[in-house]
C-alpha cells in the first residue's frame, strides 16, 4: 500500500519589522521617483536663457533694461549690429532667438525646433514690444520662425517623447546582454550592434513615420546610435566592475538623473538651478541635444554634445575592459610540497 507524502507545511510568517521594512523602502522609492521627474517640471522657469538683441546701442540698451526689469535674470543677452549677425547666431545654436530692432518694425525671431517653450515665451515679447512705449506709437512686432519645427509634429511632441526610449533602449540593452551573453567582447560587440540596429529603427520611425524629425537621416542614425551606445556601455562598464550594484547604479543615473534633467521637453536653461547644465554632462541631456542639432541645425553646436557621448562610451568601454582583466586574473595557488607516494613494502 502506497503512503502518501505529508505535504510540507508553510513557512513560518515574516516578522512585522520585516514588513515595516518593506514599506519605508516602498515610501522611499516612490518618493525618490516623483522628485525626480516632477521637480524639473515644477520648478521649470526661463532663466539665462540666451538671446540676441540687434539694432543701434540705444535700442538695444533700452530693450535689455526692460526685459531685466520685467523677467529679472530670465535672459543672458548678446548684442549684435543687424539682423543678419542675429539669424546666424540661432542657426548655429548659440542662442534661441534675438529681439531685432533695427528697423523701424521690431522683431522677435525665434526657432521652435530649439524649444518651442522658449519660442513662446519670445512670442509674449513680441506682444509688449507692440505697446507704445517701444518703437514709436504701438507699432505692432512681427514674429519669425528662423529654424521651424516640421508640420506633421508642430509641438516637438515626438523628440520630446523620444528620450526616454532612448534611455530604456540603452537600459534593457546593457540588462538583456548581460544576462544572456557571456564573454566581454560578446557584450560590447551586441551593444554597438543594438546601437546601429536600433539608431536606424528610432530614426525611421520619428523622421518617416511620426514626421518629428527632418534632416539627414544618416545624421539622426548616428546621433541615436551614439546615445544608445554611450547609455548602454557606460551601464556594462559599472556592472562589470562592481555587478549587480553596478548595474544599479547606472540605471538610476540614467533614468533617475539623466532623463529628468536632459531638458529635451523644454530647455536645458529653463531647469532649476544647476539641473540643466548636470544633465547635458549625462548621455540623455546630451543625446537630445545631438539629435536636434542634426534633424534642424545641419549638425550646429553638436560638438559638446558629441564629446559627453564619446566620454561615456570610452569610459564604459574602459570598465568593461578593466572587469574582464580582473576576472581572468588566476587566483594564487597554495604553495605545497609534493609528497611523493609511498610504494608498499613487503
Amino acid at each position: 500500500m502506497a503512503i502518501q507524502a505529508k505535504p510540507a507545511t508553510d513557512a513560518s510568517p515574516s516578522p512585522w519589522t520585516a514588513v515595516a521594512r518593506a514599506v519605508a523602502l516602498l515610501t522611499v522609492a516612490v518618493s525618490v521617483l516623483l522628485t525626480a521627474f516632477a521637480w524639473p517640471s515644477i520648478r521649470s522657469s526661463v532663466h539665462d536663457v540666451p538671446i540676441a538683441v540687434a539694432g543701434p546701442a540705444p535700442a538695444v540698451r533700452q530693450i535689455s533694461t526692460v526685459l531685466d526689469e520685467r523677467l529679472p535674470d530670465a535672459f543672458e543677452i548678446t548684442e549684435v549690429a543687424d539682423t543678419a549677425a542675429a539669424d546666424q547666431l540661432i542657426r548655429d545654436r548659440d542662442v534661441y532667438g534675438a529681439i531685432d530692432v533695427s528697423s523701424d518694425t521690431p522683431q522677435v525671431i525665434h526657432a521652435t525646433a530649439a524649444s518651442a517653450a522658449v519660442a513662446q515665451t519670445l512670442n509674449s515679447i513680441a506682444t509688449a514690444l507692440s505697446q507704445p512705449q517701444f518703437q514709436g506709437a504701438g507699432t505692432e512686432a512681427t514674429v519669425r520662425d528662423l529654424v521651424p519645427l516640421p508640420p506633421d509634429d508642430p509641438r516637438g511632441a515626438g523628440l520630446a517623447a523620444g528620450g526616454l526610449p532612448l534611455v530604456m533602449g540603452g537600459l534593457l540593452a546593457a540588462l538583456l546582454l548581460t544576462r544572456l551573453v557571456l564573454g566581454t567582447t560578446r557584450r560590447v560587440i551586441g551593444a554597438f550592434a543594438f546601437a546601429v540596429t536600433g539608431g536606424l529603427a528610432v530614426s525611421a520611425i520619428l523622421q518617416f513615420w511620426l514626421g518629428s524629425l527632418t534632416g539627414s537621416y544618416w545624421a539622426n542614425t548616428g546621433a541615436v546610435a551614439l546615445t544608445v551606445a554611450a547609455t548602454s556601455l557606460s551601464i556594462l562598464g559599472l556592472e562589470s566592475v562592481l555587478g549587480y550594484a553596478g548595474l544599479g547604479l547606472g540605471a538610476a543615473t540614467m533614468m533617475l538623473i539623466g532623463n529628468p534633467l536632459s531638458g529635451t521637453a523644454t530647455a536645458p536653461e529653463m531647469l532649476p538651478g544647476w539641473s540643466g547644465m548636470l544633465g547635458q554632462l549625462l548621455p540623455p541631456g546630451a543625446g537630445g541635444w545631438l539629435l536636434r542639432s542634426t534633424a534642424f541645425f545641419d549638425g550646429r553646436g553638436a560638438t559638446h554634445s558629441i564629446i559627453v557621448l564619446a566620454t561615456w562610451l570610452t569610459l564604459g568601454i574602459l570598465l568593461c575592459l578593466a572587469g574582464s582583466l580582473r576576472r581572468r586574473r588566476p587566483a594564487a595557488e597554495p604553495v605545497t610540497t609534493a609528497q611523493p607516494a609511498a610504494q608498499a613494502t613487503v
